[in-house]
């Protein structure tokens, strides 16, 4: 069997098709940076001990969970995911290496966001960024959640498609990949 014709390509504007443009990037609208494609995630290569900073998540949503966790492995980012029972709150307020960044699914009950957001934060200061999502209905529960500590809240379509971003940028995995630069 001979090579396969990828003519169609050149049909279809040279290979911008399926919302991918010609560099290899997701062209997403209303966001300025494009989104990078599989296999540029797969490209940024580390370990769980390579990973400079840590990540907690208070999320018990299985789907966030395991885009997360997938997110995660392939940008060799260490995350941590966590209930908010006393006893984790005293281990994450009290080690030695204080969390870079701290995601709550505002919509998890278990976790009392809008309790444990204000206790982390008052123990945890400007050293680590709390980011919480929600649905993009919910402004009374963002601006409730801005009150209580959060950094930053996003809803969920916009937390899912900058995930990837957000992961390296607060894990340290960026200054690592970017030093021969």
């Amino acid at each position: 069997m001979g090579p396969m014709d990828h003519s169609y390509r050149n049909a279809n504007g040279g290979g911008n098709f399926n919302g991918v443009s010609a560099n290899g990037r997701y062209r997403t609208p209303g966001f300025q940076q494009p989104y990078p494609v599989e296999s540029e995630i797969q490209g940024v290569q580390g370990s769980e001990e390579s990973a400079a900073n840590k990540i907690v998540c208070f999320v018990d949503d299985l789907f966030f969970l395991a885009k997360i966790q997938e997110v995660a492995r392939k940008l060799g980012v260490k995350v941590e995911f966590a209930k908010a029972d006393k006893e984790s709150l005293e281990r994450i307020t009290e080690a030695e290496e204080k969390p870079a960044l701290i995601i709550f699914d505002l919509n998890n009950a278990n976790a009392k966001p809008l309790t444990t957001i204000p206790k982390l934060r008052s123990k945890l200061k400007k050293g680590t960024s709390i980011v919480g999502f929600l649905s993009h209905l919910q402004g009374d529960l963002k601006m409730k959640a801005q009150e209580a500590g959060c950094d930053m809240v996003v809803p969920r379509s916009a937390f899912s498609q900058n995930l990837p971003a957000l992961l390296r940028r607060h894990s340290g995995v960026d200054d690592l990949t970017n030093e021969g630069m």
